[in-house]
C-alpha cells in the first residue's frame, strides 16, 4: 500500500490561488490578523506531518486489532493512545475553537483541509477529536457561561472528549419519539435516565473524561421533536476547582462489532439516574444539536472524500507499477515482460474518474466551508445571505461527498484486480470503512429528503436561487474568455437543467405530496453534479493561463476536461429520473412487492 501523503499543493491551489482565502480572512470581524496565508501553509504542513507519520501507520493495525469491551472498559487498538496524545500536544483539538476559552479560532476553510488529511491517514481515529469538536460548537453556542467556563478549555486541550448521545433502539431518524427522561432536581441539575445506541467515542482509553451531550426529554415535555432538551452528562464529575469527582451513572453496556471504522468505539451507552445539566432552553434540544449539524454533516463528506484521496493515492501507485499486456498503441515499455496498467484505457478511466470526483469534492467543500466562515463570522445580510447557502449545501456536501466516496473506493479497489480483495493491500479497509459515512449523521436518503423538502420545496426554490445567481454571476464573468468556452457553456447548459427539475419539483409537490421524496435522491445527485462542474469550471478558469508554468496547472485543466466529457452527461439521465414523478413509487400495492 503506498504511503500517504497530503495533497498540499491542491489544497494550496483551492485555497490561495482559486477561493483567496487570505483576503476573505481579512476583511471578515473576528479573523482579521487571526490567519493569514503563512500561517494556514505552515498550519497544512503539519498537519501533513502527523497524519502521514503517526496517523496512517496505526490505520491497518487499528482496523485488525478493533476496539476492546470487558466489564463496562473501553480499549483502543495499540498506538492510538500515543497518537491522541501526540495529536492534542500539537493543539489540533482546539484549531476551531472560541478563542475566549483556549481554542484558536482558525476559519472553517482552512479546517476543511485539515479534517481531510486526519481522515485519509485514518478515519477511525478521526472520530474522537471529530466528535469532540462538535460537541465543543454545540456548548459554545448554546452552554451557560459556567459551563463553557467548565468544560470548554479542557475538550479543547483534549484531555476531555465529547460524544453526541442521540439515537435509541427505536428512534433513529425519528427523534421526536426518544424515551431517555431528565427529572428535574433541586439544585438545578437533572437526573438523567434511558438508553442511547451508536455512541462514537461514548468510552474510550485516551481522554481522562468524556463530556456526553444527551437529548431527553421533561417530564411534562410537549410530544415530538418540539418536546426534546438538551443535556451535558460528564462520564466523572467536575468539582468545584475543576478537578475531577466521583463518577457519574455513566456507563458502556457493549460496543458494536462492525463492517468498518473498527478502531472507533461505536457504545451503547446507559445513564441510571446521571447527574446532568441543561444546555441552551428547555424543549430546544434540537435546535441546539442542530447548531453543530452543519459543521457535522460537512464533516461526515470530507470523511467520503478523505478515503477517496487514499484509495486513489493507492490505485495511482499500484497502476504506475503493475505490468499486464501491451498497450494499444504497442509496447510502452519494451524492455519489460509488458506495460505497467496505466496505459490502458479501462485503467485511466477509473484513475481519472477518482481525480476528477476527488477534486471536484474537495473545492465544494471549501466552497462550503467559505460560507461557513461567512455565516459564522460575516455581519448583516452577507451573514443570512452565508446561512441560507450553509443551509442549501449541507445535505449536498455530506451526501454527494459519501456516495462517490464510497464509488471512489470501490474503483480504487477494482484497479487492484485481486489484489484489491486482500487485506494487505488496503483497499478493502477503505471500502468497509466509507460505507458508514452514507448512513450516520442522518442517512444519504434524508440528506436527499432535507434538500428537496425543507431546503427547496418549502421555501418555494429561494435558497437554490441564490446558489443559481452565484454560479449565474460566474458564468457571465466568463462568457467572453473564448478558451473557457468548453467550460462555461455546458456548465450554462446543465444550471438551467437543474433550474428546470427545480421548478418541475416545486410545482409537483402543490398537487402531490410524495413529490418531493420521490424526486429527492436523484435531485440531490443532479445538484451535486452541477456543483461539481462549477468547482471544476473555477478550477479551470485560474488554471488555464498558467499551463505553461508547470504540469501541476495542465493537469488541472485535463481533469476538467475529463468531468465535463465523460461524468457531468450523468446530469440528463438524473434529471430525467428526478422529473419523472412518483406514480411508479406509490401506484404499487404494498402486497405487490
Amino acid at each position: 500500500m503506498a504511503e500517504y501523503k497530503a495533497p498540499l499543493r491542491e489544497m494550496h491551489f483551492l485555497l490561495h490561488e482559486v477561493f483567496a482565502a487570505d483576503q476573505l480572512w481579512a476583511r471578515l470581524p473576528g479573523l482579521e490578523g487571526a490567519v493569514d496565508r503563512e500561517t494556514a501553509d505552515a498550519i497544512l504542513e503539519e498537519m501533513a506531518k502527523l497524519a502521514a507519520n503517526t496517523l496512517d501507520p496505526i490505520n491497518r493495525s487499528g482496523d485488525e486489532e478493533g476496539c476492546h469491551w470487558n466489564e463496562g472498559v473501553v480499549t483502543t487498538p495499540k498506538g492510538f493512545p500515543e497518537a491522541y496524545a501526540t495529536f492534542c500536544e500539537g493543539g489540533w483539538g482546539s484549531l476551531l475553537g472560541n478563542p475566549e476559552y483556549g481554542g484558536m479560532g482558525m476559519p472553517k476553510m482552512l479546517g476543511a483541509q485539515v479534517e481531510e488529511m486526519i481522515n485519509s491517514a485514518n478515519i477511525s481515529f478521526a472520530l474522537y477529536p471529530v466528535l469532540t469538536a462538535g460537541a465543543c460548537l454545540a456548548i459554545d453556542a448554546h452552554a451557560s457561561e459556567e459551563l463553557k467556563q467548565q468544560y470548554l478549555p479542557k475538550m479543547y486541550e483534549g484531555s476531555w472528549a465529547g460524544a453526541m448521545d442521540l439515537t435509541e433502539p427505536h428512534a433513529g431518524t425519528d427523534l421526536g419519539i426518544i424515551r431517555t427522561r431528565a427529572e428535574p432536581q433541586e439544585d438545578g441539575s437533572y437526573s438523567i435516565t434511558g438508553s442511547k445506541i451508536f455512541i462514537t467515542g461514548g468510552d474510550q482509553d485516551l481522554s481522562e473524561n468524556i463530556i456526553h451531550l444527551v437529548l431527553a426529554k421533561l417530564p411534562d415535555a410537549p410530544r415530538g421533536p418540539r418536546g426534546i432538551s438538551l443535556f451535558l452528562v460528564p462520564k466523572y464529575l467536575v468539582d468545584e476547582d475543576g478537578s475531577l469527582g466521583e463518577r457519574n451513572a455513566v456507563t458502556c453496556g457493549s460496543i458494536e462489532h462492525k463492517m468498518g471504522i473498527k478502531a472507533s468505539a461505536t457504545c451503547a451507552m446507559n445513564f441510571d439516574g446521571a447527574r446532568g445539566w441543561l444546555v441552551g432552553e428547555v424543549n430546544k434540544g434540537l435546535a441546539a444539536m442542530f447548531t453543530m449539524m452543519n459543521y457535522e454533516r460537512l464533516g461526515v463528506g470530507i470523511q467520503g472524500l478523505g478515503a477517496s484521496e487514499r484509495s486513489y493515492q493507492n490505485a495511482l501507485e499500484y497502476a504506475r507499477d503493475r505490468i499486464q499486456s501491451r498497450s494499444p498503441a504497442g509496447p510502452q515499455q519494451p524492455d519489460k515482460a509488458a506495460d505497467p496498467i496505466i496505459v490502458h484505457p479501462d485503467v485511466r478511466r477509473m484513475l481519472l474518474t477518482q481525480k476528477a470526483l476527488i477534486g471536484g469534492g474537495r473545492a465544494l467543500s471549501t466552497y462550503v466551508a467559505q460560507w461557513l466562515d461567512i455565516a459564522k463570522f460575516g455581519e448583516g445580510e452577507e451573514k443570512k445571505h452565508a446561512e441560507a447557502m450553509v443551509a442549501l449545501l449541507t445535505p449536498v456536501a455530506k451526501a454527494f461527498f459519501t456516495d462517490k466516496g464510497l464509488d471512489c473506493t470501490v474503483i480504487g479497489q477494482q484497479v487492484f484486480g485481486g489484489h484489491g480483495y486482500i487485506r494487505e493491500w488496503g483497499q478493502e479497509q477503505l471500502v468497509r470503512d466509507v460505507r458508514i459515512t452514507q448512513i450516520y449523521e442522518g442517512t444519504n436518503g434524508i440528506q436527499a429528503l432535507d434538500l428537496a423538502g425543507r431546503k427547496t420545496v418549502a421555501n418555494g426554490g429561494a435558497f437554490f436561487d441564490l446558489f443559481a445567481a452565484d454560479v449565474q454571476k460566474f458564468i457571465d464573468a466568463e462568457i467572453d474568455r473564448e478558451e473557457m468556452a468548453e467550460f462555461v457553456q455546458p456548465l450554462a447548459s446543465e444550471l438551467q437543467r437543474l433550474k428546470e427539475a427545480t421548478a418541475n419539483m416545486i410545482a409537483a409537490s402543490q398537487e402531490d405530496p410524495h413529490a418531493p421524496g420521490a424526486a429527492s435522491v436523484e435531485y440531490l445527485h443532479l445538484f451535486g453534479h452541477v456543483a461539481y462542474a462549477y468547482m471544476w469550471a473555477r478550477a479551470a478558469s485560474v488554471a488555464l493561463p498558467k499551463t505553461g508554468e508547470d504540469d501541476f496547472y495542465q493537469g488541472q485543466v485535463k481533469t476538467a476536461r475529463f468531468y465535463f466529457a465523460r461524468l457531468l452527461p450523468q446530469a440528463l439521465a438524473l434529471a430525467a429520473s428526478a422529473n419523472a414523478g412518483s406514480a411508479t413509487l406509490m401506484d404499487i400495492d404494498e402486497d405487490l412487492f
